[in-house]
Parts: C-alpha cells; structure tokens; sequence
C-alpha cells in the first residue's frame, strides 16, 4: 500500500471527527506488541526504505512518543517489565528463557523464579476491574502453554523449528497444530476473541506478534519480492564489528538479510491494518485505546552489529536495541498527529494504562514507572510535578541511565569498559567520552543517579 498524503489526511481525518463522538466509558484496550522492532525501523519514525504504512496510518490517528525506551534489551524480562511495572532485580527474569542458556557470555535463563508467578501483571488488575482478558501470540514468560494472569482466552505460541508456517499454539491449554502463516492466524484468533467476547464487559487484548524476529523465512512471497531491489542505502549499517555475538551469521550478507527484515515488518504491518479493520466493521474502535508497542529494538547492521542487547560481548545498550515504538490512539481522548518528546519507560505502562481506565496500581510492589496519561493526552502535569527525563535499564551485568542528552552505560568491574555518550553531538554513539574528564562531573552526576535507582528498587 502506497501512502500518499493525501491518503494519509483522508484516513486520520475519520478519527478527528470522532474525537467529538466517543464516550465516557471505560476504554475498550487493544496493545499490539512486536518481536525486535526499533522504533527506527519505522515509518512513522523516520526510516525511508520499510514500508510501514497501516502503522504510520495507527501512529496519525494518536501521539507517537519519540523517546520510549525499554528496560532491557531482550524479550523475556522487557516483556516482565512492561506487564508489571517492574524491574528485573524485582520480577526475577534478567534473559530470554531458554531450555539451553549459555552463561560465557550470559546469554539465557532456564526458567523464571518461582516467584514470579506471584507478580501483578496488568491483565489482573483489569480481569479484577470487570474487563474481558484475551492474550493471542508469543508470551515467553514461562508456562507459555497455560492461561494465566486473569486471561481467559489464550492463544499463544509455542516451540518450533519453523513459527511463521503451521505454527504449534496453546488454544486455552490444549496444544493445537495450526495450518497457515503464524502472523495472520494470529489475527484470525484475535477477531475471534472480539466476536466471542463478553459484550457486557470492556475488554484488554493483546496480540503478540512473532514479526520480524529471527529466521527471516516462513513469510508470504508477495513481502519478499517488495524489497528484492532495495538497497537500503539510509538505514546505516557498518561492516561487522569484531565483537559481534549473537546471529553474527547474518552479517555475511547485510543487505540480504535487511530485505527479509523488512519483508517480515511490513507482513506485520498488513495485520496491523486487517486487526484496525476489524475493529472498525465490528464498531469498536471508537470506545477503543490501540497500543503500538515492541519489546525491544533491533540493530540491522547498525554498528556493525546484527541482534538487540546480545549482539555484542560485551552487552550493549545502543539506542537502536533500547529505543521502541510507543504509540497511542485513542479517538477523542489523545489528540490525533500529535508527539511527545519526553523521555518515558516500559515501567511507565502499567500505571498509565491504570489511569486511563481508572483503576490504582498495586501499592504494595514498589513500582519505579509514572503514568504518562497526561502526557498521552496533551493535559498538564500536576502542579509542582514536572516530567523526569530519565531513564534506566539493566540487562544482566550491564545498566544505563540516560537524562535528555548524555547516556551512561556501567558495567560489572572487569566485564567490559563502561561508556558516556554525549547524544547532542553524537546521536549514533560512535565516540565513547567516558574517559574524558571534560565530562567528569555528567557522568559522576548520572553514576549517582543510577546507584539510587538500584538502591531503591531492587
């Protein structure tokens, strides 16, 4: 699909329209989560060569928040993190889980704590506040194949050699074999949650998407064949760099492998528009909050490297791997074509989807994240509340804080050298200033402030 600007007007003007129709009820939710998508590698956010144009359409019709970041570069605990609240010193999950981790370099996590059954997530707090709970996709939090968390129905992905053909799923704990592509099966499922819902109830829906993660094979020929000329000229990657770790491989053939990255972003972003379809024909979307999030970036040759955190040894925390989508519609509540430049976090989520349906947080968890509903909606903050532009992350032996310019990457003493970037002048973190006592006092500064946040919420 070819969007034009015309284009682009005519459809976000059907939801400014209904910015004067929508209702006073509690908000129907749809959060849409992608497997290793930067926020760069989008439309919307300024790549040029991957077609994202439902997406772009999603991003026209709410705020799109410029600066969102996750906790941790990885699946499984970015995930833990962004249903919770919280951090991975507090939820217990520090990788992706794997049958087989490797420690040297970490590099996985057998299983989650015991514990971390206990954890809040946000689906019991809405499943206990009246709403209709249905999770479709990848759940990677342990005991993939069992309902869970206030979900009543539950579609979601398991093992196999090959997810995006004849997937294996757990339909509601029984283990299914699926015929068809995994991304529009999984559409399928989650139209089927909204024809079968309770229609007396608001509902909480997310549909997890495999796309565009590792093996690039298994998509329709049609997205393939979109980008078999293209050269990515603008997207910035770099010859491999020595310490490439995790999927190296696919730096043998750089441009190559771009092109079925991009084959599986815009598959995703064909169901994007079939799901906001959907919704628009079934009458739901403008009592509806859609979400539009990933949970955790990607570098495509940027840097020289391939994957997300694990792609270097040492772990990285470059913006490409911490820095996702996050955006917004919500047709008469968040203003259409609207951006925000603060800085906000994953552990921001849960207690901003609270407020936006009005119900409080769990007191008792020691949440690090603010609601930044008024943010999203354009309202002014309390009085003598101002935003924070700050940030945390910590991926196993690796943290960071990151403040409106300067990043600061620690590691454990003897794991790799620590690094200070200076993201005005430097935004794509080539010149490490942390031996620079030019900038002593940033990065004492940013240093205290990242051993207070691991003070107070481990």
């Amino acid at each position: 699909m070819a969007l034009t600007r015309r284009s682009f007007l005519t459809t976000a003007a059907v939801p400014v329209a209904a910015q004067r129709r929508a209702g006073d009820g509690r908000p129907n939710i749809v959060l849409i989560l992608a497997d290793d998508l930067g926020a760069w590698m989008l439309g919307c956010y300024g790549n040029k060569e991957i077609r994202t144009p439902h997406i772009d359409v999603l991003a026209g019709t709410g705020v799109r928040f410029l600066n969102h970041y996750v906790c941790t570069p990885i699946c499984s605990p970015s995930r833990a993190t962004l249903f919770t609240g919280r951090v991975p010193r507090q939820h217990g999950i520090h990788d992706f889980l794997t049958a087989k981790p490797i420690e040297h370099p970490p590099q996985g996590q057998a299983e989650p704590p015991a514990s971390f059954r206990d954890e809040i997530m946000l689906s019991d707090l809405l499943a206990a506040a009246g709403y209709d709970c249905g999770y479709v996709g990848k759940w990677h939090m342990g005991d993939d194949a069992k309902p869970q968390h206030g979900y009543h129905f539950w579609h979601t992905l398991l093992g196999g050699s090959s997810p995006y053909q004849n997937p294996r799923l757990s339909r509601n704990g029984e283990i299914v074999q699926e015929h068809g592509y995994l991304a529009e099966i999984l559409t399928q499922r989650a139209v089927e949650f909204l024809e079968n819902r309770r229609k007396e109830a608001p509902f909480f829906l997310v549909v997890s998407h495999f796309n565009p993660h590792v093996p690039y094979e298994g998509h329709p020929q049609k997205y393939y064949d979109m980008y078999a000329d293209v050269r990515f000229e603008t997207i910035g990657w770099q010859p491999p760099a020595k310490n490439a770790l995790r999927e190296k491989e696919y730096l043998d053939d750089i441009v190559g492998n771009i092109r079925k990255c991009a084959a599986a972003v815009t598959a995703l972003d064909d169901q994007v528009g079939a799901l906001m379809n959907a919704l628009q024909r079934m009458g739901l979307r403008e009592n509806t909050l859609v979400i539009f999030t990933a949970d955790n970036g990607f570098l495509l040759g940027r840097h020289g490297l391939w994957s997300k955190g694990h792609a270097s040894d040492p772990i990285n925390m470059y913006e490409e791997v911490v820095k996702t989508p996050m955006i917004w519609s919500w047709w008469g509540k968040i203003p259409a074509q609207a951006t925000r430049p603060e800085l906000v976090s994953a552990y921001d989520f849960l207690p901003s989807v609270c407020e936006a349906v009005g119900i409080a947080p769990p007191a008792d968890r020691n949440l690090c994240g603010r609601s930044y509903l008024a943010l999203a909606t354009n309202r002014p903050l309390p009085k003598n509340q101002p935003w924070r532009n700050l940030v945390f992350g910590h991926f196993r032996n690796t943290e960071m804080v990151r403040d409106a310019r300067f990043k600061l990457v620690l590691r454990n003493e003897g794991e790799g050298p620590n690094e200070l970037y200076d993201l005005r002048g430097d935004p794509q973190e080539r010149v490490n200033q942390y031996a620079n006592d030019g900038f002593l006092t940033v990065r004492e500064r940013l240093a205290q402030e990242l051993a207070a946040w691991r003070r107070r919420y481990s």
